[in-house]
Formats: C-alpha cells, structure tokens, sequence
C-alpha cells in the first residue's frame, strides 16, 4: 500500500471504459470523473466483466445498437458461453446424535459467533465441507465428473430448512456440464443489472449427468458402512424416483454453487474474447481481462484454487516475465492401463 505507484480507491463505481480509437486509456467513475493510464486490466468477474465491455461498446453490435451504445468493436462472443455449477442437497436422517445439527439453534448463534470472532475456533471457524470427492456417473466417462461434498447436518446455504434432529447431507452435481448460457445488458445505465441466463438443464447430456448424480449419491449414502447412522432420506424423500421426478426436482430445488465463468473466454476462434497467449481482448489495445470470466470451459471441480492461478500467470503476462517450462508430471489416465507414477519412477505394466 506504500508503493508511489499504486492508488486504492474502495467503492469505486466504475461506469465504463474509455477509449481513443481501439485502444483502451482508462475507466470512467460514477459522477463523471476520470482515470487514465497505461492500460486497463478488468477484473469484475464473470457478470460485471462482460457487462462493463458491453456498455463500453464491445460486444455484439446488433444487440449494442438496439440500445443506442456505440459500437468500439464488433465481438460477439462476449457475455456469451457462460457456466456455472448446480448443485442439491440430498439429505439423511441420523440415527446416532453425532452430527452438527445442534449448533444450528438461535441461542447458540452469539456464543458461535464469540468464540470465531476472539479465539478463531468453533464451530465458525470451518465451513463443515471438510469430506468430499470426485466419481464418474458412469464407465464411459474418462474422468470424475460429478463432484460432491459431505456436511455432518442437514440445512440450506440460507439457513433454512433446520431441525431438530440430527442429519447429515451430501451437495452433488455434474462438474463438465454442456449447457451454456448468456449475460446480456438490458439498459445503458451501469446501475441496471444485466439480463443472467444459465441455462441449467438445457442439453441431454446435462439431463442425464443430473440423473446419474442422484443415483450415484443414494448409492454411496446407503452403503453398509452408513447402516447405523442411516435414519432415510429426507429430501428428496421416496417421492422422487424415476427419472422425470428426478430431473423435476432438481429444477425445483437446486442452487448454483457460485461458481459463474467463461463470459469472456479465451480462444482463438471468432466465438471467443481474449488472446490466451496476452489475456487481452481480441480487436482491441491496453485492455485485459483478468477473472473466472477468461476460463475457456468451467473447472473440473471449484474454480477458487484455478482463478488464484490465472491471475499469477496473467500477472506474468502483464509483466514480461518469462514462463516457468512446464513440468512433465506423469498422473493416471483411466482406461489406458497405465499406473499412476511419479518422477523417477518407472511405470510397469503386467
């Protein structure tokens, strides 16, 4: 924060980008105000960053000109491709009161809450998903394709849907979804919250990776190794069987799992938005962007640990530095019959 080079300012609403030709030369602010530099590395994530562009002119000019933006650059694919992961709660009775259920009562909350805020222990200094793993829905896949979590009670991110009795729960859903969906601005005012379409559950491939999700995750939690904690389900319950009640409450019921992405994603097709080799913007000089919005595809698993990665190499990028080679780290590929080895280590096959 000391650097002479480096100014911070917090609640900085920013309104658009400004340009001199194609080159980007700095940001407006709410008010009217005025920041030129160098060059602009946009880091809004993957709703704010397309927006921005796109009331700043770039993007598809059919649907710019419909809203009387002039057009800076033609490029269609931003806000386009977005994904996300979905995610459910499948929720189990216990029937041994070893669960975390107890700490979800109102009078505990100050003494929860106490305890993290001056001794950084207790129940609030985790967030419960301390057990999970990756599976395949099914022998063709050549990876884990669904990812789930376990937490040792039964409730929703929002609090509700608490009880009394002790429960435990798993949140599953496919990780490599092949539904794709849009942010699109509906109005020049930057305040306007841009038009978000997910696209959940649009493809069959989507379907059936939601289908074999429920199924797989049943199949684990009544395992004989659950028998004595195994009190049933509770939600879904015994209501939701076949495969049309499946997918009927998985519309009903999911949550995205936060992890938004792809909306300006790297390529070097027309249908993309940054150069992957510069993070900057195809068509465009002095503007990166520099967020989950880059990713080409959504992670196999979350994308926290993936966006901290891309922003180190695109740190690099920015500063010439030269790359790291790359490594070559044997791992195992299903299907091919190869162990997994590590260096130094010589792989045999029988």
């Amino acid at each position: 924060m000391n650097r002479p080079n480096l100014t911070v300012e917090t609640r900085a609403f920013v309104t658009r980008i400004l340009f001199e030709g194609r080159r980007a030369v700095g940001v407006e602010l709410a008010g009217g105000r005025q920041v030129r530099g160098g060059q602009v590395l946009l880091s809004g994530g993957s709703i704010n960053s397309p927006q921005l562009l796109q009331l700043s002119g770039v993007g598809a000019a059919s649907e710019l000109g419909a809203l009387g933006i002039p057009v800076v650059h033609d490029l269609p694919a931003v806000g386009k491709h977005l994904q996300d992961h979905l995610e459910v709660y499948i929720q189990y009775r216990s029937l041994q009161p070893v669960s975390m259920q107890p700490i979800t009562q109102k009078w505990r909350r100050p003494w929860i809450g106490a305890n993290w805020l001056f001794l950084r222990r207790g129940p609030g200094a985790t967030n419960h998903f301390e057990g999970g793993g990756f599976v395949r829905g099914n022998d063709d896949v050549k990876y884990p394709n669904l990812m789930f979590h376990f937490l040792p009670l039964s409730i929703r991110y929002d609090g509700t849907g608490s009880t009394s009795e002790h429960g435990y729960q798993v949140h599953i859903g496919p990780m490599y979804s092949d539904s794709r969906g849009s942010v699109s601005i509906t109005s020049t005012d930057p305040t306007v919250h841009p038009a978000i379409r997910f696209n959940y559950l649009s493809t069959d491939q989507d379907r059936r990776e939601w289908i074999e999700a429920i199924r797989v995750a049943r199949g684990i939690l009544n395992q004989p190794a659950f028998g004595r904690y195994n009190g049933g389900e509770t939600s879904p319950g015994s209501s939701v069987e076949t495969d049309a009640e499946i997918l009927e409450w998985v519309a009903r019921d999911a949550e995205t799992a936060l992890h938004p992405s792809c909306t300006c994603r790297m390529g070097i097709d027309d249908d993309s938005v940054l150069d992957p080799l510069t993070m900057a913007v195809h068509g465009l000089d002095g503007l990166r962007v520099i967020d989950a919005s880059a990713m080409p595809y959504v992670t196999n698993g979350n994308i926290y640990a993936p966006v901290m990665m891309l922003a180190e190499k695109s740190a690099d990028l920015v500063l010439g530095n030269t790359p790291l080679p790359p490594e070559p780290i044997p791992f195992y590929r299903h299907g091919t019959g190869m162990p997994l080895t590590f260096p130094g280590e010589v792989a045999t096959t029988s």
